[in-house]
């Protein structure tokens, strides 16, 4: 249709394009409309049930006029309803399947008024009041799945609490990460597919398919692999909030300025939809980005950006700009753990270069500092005692590291910690027992150290009210986990 107004004059051109923005317009009254034959007809089959009652007789003659209007409500909704789905954006499936069952609520409202006027109220009109009430749940049930999803009542009696979007997934180790599978589609499935998804096709866009996430919406692709500024996704999220062709529109969930950024760097690198993070060129500036994904405390990429509720409640000033870029010089990463704070996060892991003497440059920080990452590093009991300095440390990382049961006891007048990863080192329970006098701890990690089953009962009794986690799970395997490729009919030669 757009091709061949594009060959046409001008003038009817321009009419076009004014008839289209008006039919546009008109369809898009259809959410405010549609509520309004559903409450009338709804009211009208009220009145006819309450004047069987002869205390209520009287509102029988108030009945035809509520239907009446009622049916012209029904007949607007059904004008706009059309209007609305021409543009494409809804599964056209469960479309069609509400128009009917509209207009069905319209012609059956219109059977039972004219019933009523003629006064012939047979074995026919015994039915038509319940089929209308029918008619009306199922129309309304498939509106509500165009715009929330087709699960959307039956989710809330599901015994599978999983949310209809994406979770994030736990990642133990960014670089083995698949980038678009564990990183990108939770970011595009929390903010994206509600306008661009199964049930909605804003624009004709749909992002749940990689296929369909390519092709792109009526105006074409949206992502260009290899071209940012090109790319009309990335142009339309860099748009001013204000503006109508902003993404995410003004009033729904925004994406974050880390959102985005990991989005730029997945269509830069060519928009692999199979690569992991390790195959794919990371600057200086997303490395940071990256690391902040990676491990349990790591925030959900689909999260808006809130100020932990760990984080100590009296401000603090800035760092000082040298210490902090004698740190990073050193390969640390630091950032901010929240908006509009200067509390920070020191992240050494994975780097076995760093050892005890590296830690004396935390010592300047010691008051911003509230969660280091030390995991897989060279660090032993001595990086303990100066860690101890750091009094408002809420987390702490010593996974896989060389620590024992005499660092555990340097770390004990830490009273904000909250959070302890003891992952992969020699600490006993006689160690861990110590910890018990941190008020504030929450939680400790014990996979694969020292601690003897035995000793469990002794250890959780002197740290009551912490939770102390001894990993080893062993996660069923789902039918979901696993595909039945069928061989295909051979076609006929």
């Amino acid at each position: 249709m757009r091709s061949l107004v594009d060959r046409t004059p001008s003038s009817i051109k321009d009419c076009y394009n004014v008839f289209h923005n008006i039919s546009t317009f008109i369809g898009r009254l259809h959410p405010l409309l549609v509520h309004l034959p559903i409450g009338i007809l709804l009211m009208a089959l009220l009145l006819q049930y309450a004047s069987r009652r002869q205390q209520f007789a009287g509102l029988s003659v108030a009945v035809p006029f509520v239907l009446l209007t009622g049916v012209f409500c029904a007949l607007l909704s059904c004008i706009t309803g059309l209007l609305l789905s021409s543009g494409g954006e809804y599964d056209s499936g469960t479309v069609i399947f509400h128009m009917w069952m509209g207009i069905a609520t319209t012609l059956v409202a219109a059977l039972w008024y004219s019933q009523l006027k003629s006064g012939k109220e047979g074995l026919l009109a015994r039915y038509t009041g319940p089929a209308l009430l029918g008619l009306i749940l199922i129309t309304g049930h498939l509106g509500g799945s165009l715009t929330h999803g087709s699960d959307y009542l039956s989710g809330a009696f599901s015994e599978d609490d999983t949310p209809a979007i994406l979770p994030r997934k736990v990642i133990p180790d960014v670089q083995q990460a698949v980038a678009f599978n564990d990183i990108i589609q939770p970011v595009l499935a929390a903010k994206c597919y509600n306008c661009h998804g199964p049930n909605r096709q804003k624009g004709k866009l749909r992002m749940d398919r990689e296929d369909l996430l390519m092709q792109g919406g009526k105006d074409g692709p949206v992502i260009l692999p290899g071209n940012v500024r090109g790319s009309e996704m990335m142009k339309r999220l860099l748009l001013p909030l204000e503006d109508e062709h902003h993404m995410s529109p003004k009033g729904r969930r925004q994406l974050t300025a880390h959102e985005i950024a990991l989005l730029s760097w997945w269509i830069e690198t060519g928009a692999s939809f199979t690569n992991k993070v390790k195959d794919l060129t990371q600057t200086d500036r997303i490395k940071p980005v990256l690391l902040a994904l990676q491990g349990d405390q790591a925030q959900d990429p689909g999260a808006d950006d809130t100020v932990n509720s760990d984080l100590p409640k009296e401000p603090v000033a800035a760092a000082d700009e040298q210490s902090l870029a004698r740190l990073k010089g050193r390969g640390a990463t630091v950032l901010p753990v929240a908006q509009n704070s200067h509390y920070i996060e020191v992240n050494f892991m994975g780097d076995p270069s760093i050892n005890d003497r590296d830690l004396a440059l935390l010592l300047p920080l010691r008051r911003q500092l509230v969660s280091l990452k030390l995991g897989h590093t060279s660090i032993t009991d001595s990086a303990l005692s100066v860690i101890a300095g750091c009094e408002r440390l809420v987390r702490l990382h010593l996974d896989h590291t060389a620590i024992t049961d005499k660092g555990l006891a340097a770390i004990t007048g830490l009273s904000a910690l909250k959070y302890i990863n003891l992952v992969g080192t020699a600490v006993t329970g006689q160690g861990v027992e110590k910890l018990g006098r941190l008020k504030s701890l929450r939680k400790v990690y014990l996979y694969q150290t020292r601690v003897d089953r035995r000793q469990w009962p002794a250890l959780q009794a002197a740290c009551k009210g912490i939770q102390l986690d001894s990993g080893g799970y062993v996660v069923p395997l789902l039918p979901v986990d696993t595909m039945i490729a069928k061989p295909q009919p051979k076609k006929n030669q």
